[in-house]
């Protein structure tokens, strides 16, 4: 089983020294000192008292690779139109594309049946870029819980979590996703194949659309946000607007708004990964968390008051960090908003 990790960093990783602990055949595409040291010297991955080191093949040229059984994308959500072209030389004829990123992905409508079916989003896959390039057939969705970080170049730390779930757009069984799911269990992991995805990427996208934005823009962690009365009413209204939306679209949520919040809660003095990409100056996922659902309640007619508020003020805070850059029809749509400059008096 030929698999490539496109984006090997801390996530992908992760996932694909297991995969070569299964006895796949594991390639990684990444870049800088990373890629470096990952060819020099493995990939180290440090799981408690114990480190493993994996040597897959390392290039940051995926022409180099040729066709692959999967490629399992581990890139931020921002950045996977801009690779659309740079994957093609991976893909054959029945190469399937694993989306282990956060948020709504590209293919949310395909097989999904209702008056949608078949419609891009544009906040997560602007012009249908992946859409037509890569094709909703080829997608197996992935919901990524572990926590993990690069520690050095080419040194993994394992935090918490093994489990990835697997599911085809059309709830279906599938051989390819169960193969997958197999040999991702050798390697160690989770992997249930589930038949409604969808439900499982909504329960995590849930807390990440409000915790994320909110500790971006307060510096609070998990805890403080969760604690406090007044963020954690605004974490409140927008997950009630969140659920009608998903509610409209046909997800089941499996626990209440306030359980999701306890939940939260409980990992305790945790920085939401939107705010260590604010404190790192690295690029924010505000997309695909929170824009796309903004777009999603557009389409089926529900307000969502709270989120554009939040979601406004983040986009500011991301923009003048420099860790944001607003999609072109927002950026048009707030120009053309813009009251005229004041004349001074003469």
């Amino acid at each position: 089983m030929k698999i490539c990790i496109y984006g090997a960093g801390a996530i992908g990783g992760y996932l694909g020294v297991r995969l070569c602990q299964a006895g796949a055949d594991v390639s990684f595409v990444a870049r800088g000192a990373h890629l470096a040291a990952m060819r020099e010297n493995g990939v180290k991955l440090i799981m408690g008292e114990e480190e493993i080191v994996a040597h897959p093949r390392c290039t940051d040229d995926p022409a180099e690779l040729g066709p692959q059984d999967y490629v399992i994308i581990g890139l931020k959500a921002h950045s996977v139109p801009g690779v659309v072209d740079a994957i093609q030389p991976l893909l054959g004829k029945d190469t399937a594309i694993v989306t282990a990123v956060n948020g709504i992905p590209y293919w949310y409508f395909y097989k999904n049946g209702g008056e949608f079916e078949g419609r891009s989003l544009e906040t997560v896959d602007p012009g249908a870029v992946q859409w037509n390039g890569f094709g909703p057939e080829r997608a197996i969705g992935c919901v990524v819980y572990p926590a993990t970080e690069v520690v050095a170049p080419g040194v993994i730390q394992h935090v918490y979590g093994d489990k990835f779930s697997l599911g085809e757009p059309d709830g279906s069984q599938s051989e390819r996703v169960k193969a997958l799911s197999a040999m991702m269990e050798k390697g160690g992991l989770r992997a249930p194949v589930l038949d409604r995805i969808r439900d499982e990427i909504w329960l995590k996208l849930w807390g990440n659309l409000c915790f994320n934005p909110i500790s971006a823009l307060t510096h609070g962690t998990l805890e403080q946000i969760c604690g406090d009365a007044e963020t954690r009413a605004v974490a409140k209204a927008m997950m009630l607007e969140a659920k009608e939306i998903g509610d409209r679209l046909g997800v089941h949520f499996r626990v209440d708004v306030e359980r999701r919040i306890n939940g939260a809660a409980a990992v305790g003095a945790h920085k939401t990964s939107m705010l260590q990409d604010l404190e790192r100056g690295r690029p924010m996922e505000i997309d695909a968390l929170l824009a796309v659902v903004q777009e999603m309640g557009r389409m089926v007619g529900v307000p969502t008051p709270t989120m554009d508020v939040v979601l406004a003020l983040v986009r500011q805070r991301g923009e003048i960090a420099g860790c944001y850059t607003r999609p072109k029809q927002e950026s048009e749509a707030v120009e053309a908003a813009a009251p005229a400059p004041a004349v001074a008096a003469q």
